[in-house]
């Protein structure tokens, strides 16, 4: 059986609102956190996963409150990331309705934390975060808080050994193409792609439906977009219906109701 590819809506949030930049720098606005997820999700996401960007950073814990109204909302998974740094911060993430929790930092520094969380948590709860930069031909460096911080690990080795410890799935983001719209790092989705065993999540580039397509058909399980869907670019049913057209495995949004079937509900 053929698993249907996903389309994942990220939500990058700091100070509680929706932001959206550049390779990870110059941020604007982008809206409500709980009401884009909503949206999204009616418009036919696969997931929503919320990136409190600043919870590393600020050495604090993320947004419990903002995840816990997020889950409220949706009918779809939610995944969550951010300031994780010991088994009691992704518990709390899950006791808030999270059905994963994203780590990356602190799995760089400690890497043992990804064996714990899949032993307590359970792999399938387990998203290692993968943000890399390209450093030479096939070659892409790891950085964490971020991007701000060089950790002199290979961005593919340390797929594998994520993989190894328990991540039941990677998120993959290209520094150099994130907020770029320029297309996925297709080299790098699909050398990591091809190195483990778990699903992999393009994140960086999103510009068009040929984009998304490109890294489906490169080997990620899933196509993470923020900013194309933020500020109105690409809009979620039109994507899967032109992916479907192109033979990818989607699933479609539901078609809205018609005014009988509406009329015939309400009695």
């Amino acid at each position: 059986m053929t698993l249907r590819k996903r389309i994942i809506a990220c939500l990058d949030v700091t100070d509680g609102r929706v932001v959206k930049g550049t390779r990870f720098v110059d941020l604007v606005d982008a809206g409500d956190p709980v009401e884009l997820a909503a949206r999204y999700a009616d418009e036919g996401a696969d997931e929503i996963t919320i990136l409190d960007i600043g919870a590393t950073r600020d050495a604090r814990p993320a947004l419990l409150d903002l995840i816990g109204r997020a889950a409220t909302a949706l009918d779809v998974p939610l995944s969550v990331g951010g300031g994780v740094r010991s088994i009691a911060d992704a518990a709390a993430f899950l006791d808030a309705g999270a059905d994963k929790v994203a780590v990356n930092s602190a799995a760089l520094r400690d890497p043992t934390l990804v064996e714990l969380l899949a032993d307590r948590l359970g792999s399938q709860s387990v998203v290692v975060a993968i943000d890399a930069a390209r450093s030479a031909p096939r070659v892409w460096r790891v950085r964490a808080v971020a991007a701000t911080e060089e950790t002199g690990r290979e961005a593919v080795a340390w797929a594998r050994e994520a993989v190894e410890r328990g991540a039941g799935e990677l998120l993959v983001t290209s520094i150099d193409r994130d907020g770029t719209r320029s297309g996925y790092d297709l080299e790098l989705t699909a050398a990591i792609a091809a190195s483990v065993r778990v699903p992999v999540v393009a994140s960086g580039g999103a510009g068009s439906v040929d984009h998304v397509a490109e890294v489906l058909e490169a080997g990620a399980a899933a196509a993470l977009l923020a900013s194309t869907l933020h500020f109105d670019i690409l809009r979620i049913g039109s994507l899967k219906r032109a992916l479907a057209d192109r033979g990818l495995s989607v699933r479609l949004p539901r078609p809205a109701p018609s005014a009988q079937q509406v009329a015939a509900w309400l009695g």
